[in-house]
């Protein structure tokens, strides 16, 4: 029989509701083992996450000043959690440790950690499943980075004689002995390290949305759910913006060949997006796209000398005047006689008329100019190599819009076609294109 690891997000356990809802997925099926928990999220919109509770809290006691106030309303708020689950559990020696530890400045690590930790002593009880304290199993190395090697060892371990278990997400211990965190999302990436650590079959990852979304909502009305995905597409989508997973999650389930499912705890009956290795012909999505993806605020440099191709290191001396100041590239394209480089605008100021100084010097083009106010905008898909006319119905989509490309660049493995436009056409430019992808093949 399978294993299957779970992680339930802050909005699928922001109540006793809510985690009803949860503890009733974990008990539908007997595969589910194991059970990574979030701290609780907002349970309206105007709510505040326990895990800001906790940093605010912190805050005052990093200052000197009283905190109690503060920490009894997450006391409160985890009562309500098990009074509403009708138990019999009292946090009350927990609440007195984070204080003490608060009092002796623990670090913040430690502060927002405490969400998730007390978040699994209660579902744990509630599921009646053994608690697994994450800083007993997951190690980070001096450089901050996870140990890998102590943290399968000593978790898989842990877990060799344990048939069902909670480890809270977020955090583990630093190489000092103290506990520390991820980053935010970091629960995403606990989930990803157990199931690989138990050599799962299914790593289910449930939030409040019913899987990945062909585009952005705030920008299309009601896209179309991706029901299957590559990782590589994945990675493609999230660099170009994507709200997805936490990027280091991916990683300990893709080397594993585990694929990842995300699900929605409010509509668990709807099969929501399976991430995988690699995919099928069945699989390609009949879209031909995958994903829409796209971020503002670029500037683009662009540099033109005639018989620039035949100038040895041309490019490369371009590229090192950025390199020298830390400035990373986003995009190059480029022609026999011209080149542009596309970097973040952030990265550019006060240095823009420095770097265009240092450029003119190193390769003395004839002439050099930027573009600010640049978005790019990520088609992807899998299925866009075997199907002709993909970038033709980019552009018509773009210009019946009246929307004029400023560049478009379209890599060696043809999983994605970038363009750029203007940041006031960004938007239009997405819905676009998602008109002309998905809302004419669903029509």
């Amino acid at each position: 029989m399978g294993v299957k690891v779970v992680k339930f997000g802050g909005s699928s356990l922001a109540d006793a509701n809510q985690i009803k809802k949860a503890a009733a997925i974990i008990q539908a099926d007997a595969q589910r083992r194991y059970v990574v928990p979030s701290a609780p999220g907002k349970r309206f919109q105007e709510d505040t996450k326990v895990t800001d509770m906790l940093y605010a809290c912190y805050e005052l006691a990093e200052k000197g000043l009283d905190f109690q106030r503060q920490l009894e309303a997450i006391q409160k708020r985890y009562q309500e959690i098990i009074d509403g689950l009708g138990m019999e559990l009292s946090l009350d020696s927990e609440f007195a440790e984070i204080a003490d530890h608060f009092r002796k400045r623990a670090g913040k690590d430690y502060a927002a950690s405490r969400g998730e930790y007390l978040n699994g002593k209660v579902i744990a009880s509630y599921l009646q499943f053994p608690f697994i304290d994450a800083a007993e199993v997951i190690f980070f190395a001096p450089d901050g980075s996870l140990d890998d090697d102590k943290t399968n060892a000593v978790l898989r371990g842990r877990l060799a004689g344990v048939d069902n278990a909670v480890i809270p997400g977020f955090y583990g211990c630093g190489a000092d002995g103290y506990v520390k965190t991820f980053s935010r999302g970091g629960s995403d990436v606990t989930g990803s390290i157990v199931a690989g650590a138990v050599k799962a079959s299914l790593y289910e990852n449930w939030t409040d949305v019913s899987g990945f979304l062909v585009a952005d909502p705030r920008i299309v009305e009601n896209p179309a759910v991706i029901r299957t995905i590559t990782y590589t597409e994945l990675r493609e989508l999230s660099y170009m913006g994507a709200s997805v997973l936490h990027e280091a999650a991916i990683f300990p389930v893709r080397s594993a060949g585990i694929p990842i499912n995300i699900r929605n705890t409010n509509a668990p009956d709807e099969p929501g997006t399976m991430i995988v290795p690699e995919s099928t012909d069945e699989e390609i999505s009949a879209y031909t796209i995958t994903g829409i993806a796209g971020k503002k605020d670029f500037t683009s440099i662009n540099i033109h000398k005639d018989m620039m191709n035949s100038q040895i290191g041309f490019c490369r001396d371009v590229l090192n005047v950025l390199a020298n100041h830390n400035i990373p590239l986003e995009h190059m394209p480029s022609s026999i006689d011209s080149m542009t480089v596309i970097v973040d605008s952030s990265h550019l100021k006060g240095v823009e008329d420095e770097i265009r100084t240092e450029i003119q010097k190193a390769v003395q083009p004839d002439t050099i100019d930027t573009e600010e106010n640049i978005a790019l905008i990520a088609v992807v898909g899998r299925g866009m190599c075997r199907t002709r006319g993909v970038a033709a119905r980019i552009f018509a989509a773009l210009a019946h819009a009246r929307i004029n490309v400023r560049m478009i660049d379209q890599g060696s493995s043809e999983l994605n076609v970038i363009v750029a436009v203007k940041d006031n056409d960004f938007e239009q430019a997405i819905r676009c294109i998602y008109e002309m992808f998905v809302n004419s093949v669903e029509g």
